[in-house]
This record gives C-alpha cells, sequence and structure tokens, in this order.
C-alpha cells in the first residue's frame, strides 16, 4: 500500500484545513487508517484514526471537537477536516495505515515505523 498525503498549507488560528491521503496499490479497504503529526523538535504523535469500515473513529484529545477524520472506501481515501486551527497545531501530518483490527485506542498506541505504512507527510502551519 502506497499513501500520498495532501492539503497542508498555511493558515491564520481559528482557519480551516482539509487533508487528504490517497491510497494504492494493494487495496487499503481493509486497513485502520489514521493520522499522526510531528511538531519540530517533538516526538510524533496520534491524532486520529478510523476503522476499516468508517464506522469508528477515534481523537486525541487535543483535537476532538475540532477535527474530524472520515473516510471513502470506494475512493480509497482518508481525509481529516480541520477546523478551529491553532498555532499549536503546527505540524508535519502523516496518514498511516494497517491492517491490524483492534479497538482504536489501542490501534494508536502500537503504530509503529516497521508495523504500518506511513504516507510522506503534509505541512501544516497555523499563524497566530
Amino acid at each position: 500500500v502506497q499513501l500520498q498525503a495532501s492539503g497542508g498549507g498555511l493558515v491564520q488560528a481559528g482557519g480551516s484545513l482539509r487533508l487528504s491521503c490517497a491510497a494504492s496499490g494493494r487495496t487499503s479497504t481493509g486497513n485502520t487508517m489514521g493520522w499522526f503529526r510531528q511538531a519540530p523538535g517533538k516526538a510524533r504523535e496520534f491524532v486520529a484514526a478510523i476503522s476499516r469500515s468508517g464506522i469508528t473513529t477515534y481523537y486525541a484529545d487535543s483535537v476532538k471537537g475540532r477535527f474530524t477524520i472520515s473516510r471513502d472506501n470506494a475512493k480509497n481515501t482518508v481525509s481529516l477536516q480541520m477546523n478551529s486551527l491553532k498555532p499549536e497545531d503546527t505540524a508535519l501530518y502523516y496518514c498511516a495505515a494497517n491492517s491490524v483490527a483492534s479497538a482504536l485506542q489501542y490501534w494508536a498506541a502500537h503504530v509503529t515505523e516497521t508495523n504500518s505504512y506511513w504516507g510522506q507527510g503534509t505541512q501544516v502551519t497555523v499563524s497566530s
């Protein structure tokens, strides 16, 4: 599975952006997918995850109520709608996928560089 993230950019605080992650190659519909981010000098952190069916979602507390993850299995895409953006949301955002079927909270805590597919990252910068 190859993942291609897009949609990042520069936005003022309070603004919105929509990230997309397009999957190609071996079918992605059987994969749990999610978004992670990494700010300069900080560790990568979980943002949001969505189940294979798209019915179940899970968010980091820092983005809950502001971000919405969704997927379109017919188009092999996962999106992250980000509203009410804050300067602390500035980071490189990555999409990730693997075939682990588990509770999303467990999935989010056990995604690694080696057990998942990763996109190349898209930069989100929020100015104050």
